[in-house]
């Protein structure tokens, strides 16, 4: 059905044989009003509005258009196939040439002038009304509400396998804490057996080169051996669970007023001596006046001390490992730097995921937790890396708890 023409042009078209000059000047002039109004409406919506002929070329379009895919000032009379190869133009003048006045939609995604996810509407134009047919189409960038879509769906994707995994990360607790038990049992049992010493041979304790068999004491040391094997595998799978647990279970951050490099000095006396021996030589550039911060020193402590082990970690033989504390207008921050091999560009991207490691025995929770705990207290985390140079992470946070904006309360009285 063809649509209505408007009222104005009705009546110039029905008597504009009858106007004289100054009659039909102050025609045009309404009508170029009206399309600056109609040019300055289109401008101004987000919503890219481009026409083409029923040949492919433009022949119109406003200037989100521009913005949207980079169709530059003169792009009029250019074929749509050539600006949007995206688009399958043929199929949408199929739908054109069949008539009706229904609007097809289409989505597809382009990489210039920057990548997006559009969404296209086209609809026929009326040729009695436009003097010719064509397509008007409806360009929405649909980016955002795409990428919100896919992070719901992934939220509830890990949440899902977050609770899952935490009732069996509950359940693997159980028995490690039994076969700890059982282990310093059997510990006891060894002590005794070292204690008894050789075995008795005619009211006498005799070595076991005379009588041909291993001595208790032997066979002691031997258990002891296995049982330390044993029990540094339970701690490390102990810690795994718990580094899992305090993962996926992020408690609130008790915040307190707290000198940043206070907890940088406590980090470290804490794990000095685990760095003494790997060989690693500790610099430190800590500024002793900083403005105390609100943050809770025991997450943010946790955060440090995994940063500083992987640090360490990353330099197999020696190294110099760098920490470093300062102040900005607006937040203070510390870096902990290493000297190690680096992390290769396609592998930053991952190392925040969950278990994502590139040690044999990490867990790949370890960054995951220092960014969830960066997140709570409002800051951010830096990464910079040079292969065969080493890494450094840069912890930022504000000096000031951010504060709910509340509303004005209103003076309108019931």
């Amino acid at each position: 059905m063809a649509a209505a023409k408007s009222s104005f042009l009705d009546k110039v078209l029905g008597r504009i044989g009858r106007l004289d000059a100054e009659g039909l000047q102050n025609v045009v002039q309404r009508l170029a009003r009206e399309r600056s109004f109609l040019e300055t409406l289109f401008n101004t919506i987000e919503d890219g509005v481009l026409v083409a002929d029923e040949r492919g070329r433009v022949i119109y379009f406003n200037q989100a258009v521009s913005r949207l895919i980079g169709l530059p000032a003169d792009g009029e009379e250019k074929q749509i196939a050539d600006i949007l190869p995206e688009l399958d133009w043929e199929k949408i003048l199929q739908a054109d040439r069949s008539g009706g006045a229904h609007v097809t939609r289409h989505e597809f995604e382009v990489q210039y002038p920057r990548p997006r996810f559009l969404r296209l509407y086209a609809a026929p134009l009326d040729g009695e009304a436009t003097g010719s047919s064509g397509v008007a189409l409806i360009l929405h960038d649909a980016t955002e509400a795409r990428q919100k879509t896919f992070e719901a769906i992934e939220s509830e994707r890990v949440q899902a396998l977050t609770l899952l995994a935490a009732s069996v990360a509950h359940e693997i607790g159980n028995p490690l804490n039994a076969l700890h038990i059982h282990l310093q049992l059997m510990e006891r049992e060894v002590k005794k057996l070292k204690d008894d010493g050789w075995p008795v041979t005619g009211g006498r304790k005799t070595p076991s080169r005379v009588t041909g068999q291993a001595s208790p004491r032997d066979v002691a040391f031997k258990l002891e051996q296995y049982l330390d094997v044993a029990k540094g595998e339970i701690h490390r799978l102990d810690y795994i669970v718990t580094q899992f647990l305090g993962a996926i279970r992020p408690s609130a951050p008790q915040l307190k007023l707290v000198s940043l490099t206070a907890v940088v000095e406590k980090t470290l006396e804490l794990l000095r001596p685990e760095i003494g021996n790997r060989g690693v030589t500790v610099k430190t550039k800590l500024s002793r006046n900083l403005t105390a911060t609100p943050v809770d020193g025991s997450q943010l402590q946790q955060a440090l001390v995994n940063l500083v082990k992987n640090a360490a970690q990353a330099m197999t033989t020696g190294g110099t490992l760098t920490l470093q504390t300062g102040e900005t207008s607006d937040g203070v921050w510390v870096s902990v730097a290493d000297t190690g091999g680096g992390i290769p560009q396609e592998q930053i991207n991952r190392i925040f995921e969950p278990f994502y490691t590139t040690k044999k025995k990490g867990s790949g929770l370890g960054l995951m937790i220092v960014q969830r705990i960066v997140r709570a207290h409002n800051g951010r985390i830096e990464l910079e890396s040079h292969v065969g140079r080493g890494t450094t992470f840069r912890i930022w946070l504000p000096l000031h708890e951010r504060k709910p904006r509340l509303l004005a309360e209103s003076n309108v009285k019931e």
